[in-house]
């Protein structure tokens, strides 16, 4: 790639967004307010907004390999806590996708160096699942399945943490989990149940 060719495109891009609106980049230096979350997969097939059919200030996007909600990560946990308690969104939503390679190394029995304590993590779902996905013959099959496990689990997370929680007694703000189908470019709503997970687990992680 020639990168000067990025610098180029962006020329291009500015003057395709002014002929639009002359005010374009004026209104976006008003600051942002949008109503989701989406945490998903730095997998560089899969650009949140585009999928989504959202443009700029629609949405607060966090990415990280596999589409982690983990409590002692504090960059992740930063972006939680900012766009639910000051940007006020409304909704959250954790994206993975299918062929994800972060949830297809965390499968094999390999020592992968710094990457191993990030992709425990995906093993834990792994092994809380695993009779369930133990009992799928087909290795692609089953890396889906761990995919939407691998989800609902991250949004169980989200569901644990004193932000989300204060928010949805507040305001009623939602967890969603969604899959994204690269092969076909369907998104897939796995209709995460919110107040189950969060009636389920208030006795243990309730927080006021």
């Amino acid at each position: 790639m020639n990168l000067d060719s990025v610098f180029i495109n962006n020329e291009k891009w500015i003057k395709e967004k002014l002929a639009v609106d002359s005010n374009y980049f004026e209104n976006l230096g008003k600051g942002q307010k949008p109503e989701l979350l989406y945490i998903g997969c730095s997998d560089s097939r899969v650009t949140a907004e585009d999928l989504m059919g959202l443009g700029p200030g629609e949405v607060f996007v966090h990415r990280n390999i596999a589409n982690m909600v983990v409590g002692t990560d504090a960059n992740g946990m930063s972006v939680v806590n900012y766009a639910v308690t000051h940007l006020k969104v409304n909704h959250v939503v954790v994206c993975g996708h299918y062929a994800c390679g972060g949830v297809k190394a965390a499968m094999q029995s390999a020592d992968l160096g710094v990457l191993n304590g990030w992709l425990r993590n995906i093993r834990d779902v792994y092994r809380m699942h695993h009779d369930e996905l133990n009992a799928i013959e087909c290795e692609e099959k089953k890396y889906d399945r761990l995919v939407e496990l691998n989800v609902k689990e991250q949004c169980v997370n989200l569901i644990k943490t004193a932000a989300v929680q204060k928010a949805y007694r507040e305001r009623e703000l939602k967890v969603h989990g969604w899959v994204f189908d690269v092969h076909t470019g369907k998104l897939i709503d796995l209709k995460i149940d919110f107040e189950k997970y969060l009636k389920d687990i208030m006795e243990i992680y309730h927080l006021d």
